[in-house]
């Protein structure tokens, strides 16, 4: 109950930030703020995989991580600066490569370090990057508030539906906390969010909000099994302690990660 109460408290002072930073910043500031989030996971990420004795470039892997969300908003609002973003994934590759060969060890794990470093830039930066491609289109802060919505309230649906109703185990090997009872609420809780605000937040027909509604709840708890399989297998509980009851920024984003830049394409598309 003392960890449930935690977690209620640090998510009510987390929705009321993410209302100020969603509706009241300006875009150039949201940006700086997904630009602080990515630095802060992408540190998480790496500090997990030092765990497992796994050797990365921690610092350049933030820095280029921080600058993906920076380098997306230029592109989009800058003019003749569509180039930027594919320019920076060149030069990160390169950098990669680059600092490979000026290891002094006799080392054994060169494909390993790369491939995990290129992987976090992948999984953490330019996928929550998304955020700041949906923030910069017509009604963008209402797309931004509902993703976060559906997709966070299909986390606490299945956390409280599982404390409640679980039974079943969903995947115990991965998560064994995570029951398909907590599952089912959780989409069950995000689709009649989704029916409640998804037409005023986004314009969408009724149809188009339910649909999104159990697409993004399902693809949400994918990304939250998949910290989960990372997690599991660094041997860490928690990617950082920053959030009382939740863990740290890499924690409270995972579902996102992979619901960010699907909600985007299916915006694009429809």
């Amino acid at each position: 109950m003392d960890r449930l109460l935690r977690r209620t408290f640090v998510s009510i002072l987390l929705v009321a930030g993410v209302f100020v930073v969603v509706y009241r910043f300006p875009e150039w500031l949201f940006c700086a703020v997904v630009a602080l989030l990515v630095g802060v996971a992408q540190f998480e990420f790496f500090r997990m995989v030092e765990k497992r004795k796994i050797f990365v470039y921690k610092y350049f892997g933030i820095i280029i991580g921080s600058l993906v969300p920076v380098v997306i908003f230029m592109g989009r609002s800058l003019p003749n600066m569509e180039h930027l973003e594919p320019m920076l994934i060149v030069v990160a590759g390169l950098f990669v490569f680059t600092l490979q060969f000026i290891r002094k060890d006799n080392a054994r794990d060169h494909l390993v370090s790369m491939s995990v470093t290129l992987f976090a830039l992948f999984y953490i930066s330019w996928f929550f990057s998304f955020f700041v491609n949906l923030r910069l289109l017509s009604n963008g802060a209402g797309l931004v508030a509902f993703l976060i919505m559906v997709t966070k309230g299909a986390d606490i649906g299945a956390y409280l539906g599982g404390s409640r109703f679980g039974r079943s185990e969903l995947i115990p090997r991965i998560s064994p906390n995570k029951t398909k009872e907590g599952t089912l609420t959780g989409i069950l809780f995000s689709v009649l969010l989704a029916a409640a605000f998804g037409r005023y937040l986004t314009g969408f027909s009724f149809l188009h909000v339910v649909v999104l509604g159990m697409v993004l709840a399902a693809i949400g708890q994918v990304g939250d099994l998949a910290e989960s399989l990372i997690k599991r297998d660094c041997g860490v509980k928690d990617s950082g302690t920053y959030l009382s009851g939740i863990g740290g920024v890499l924690d409270l984003v995972d579902s996102l990660l992979f619901t960010a830049p699907v909600f985007y394409f299916y915006v694009k598309t429809f």
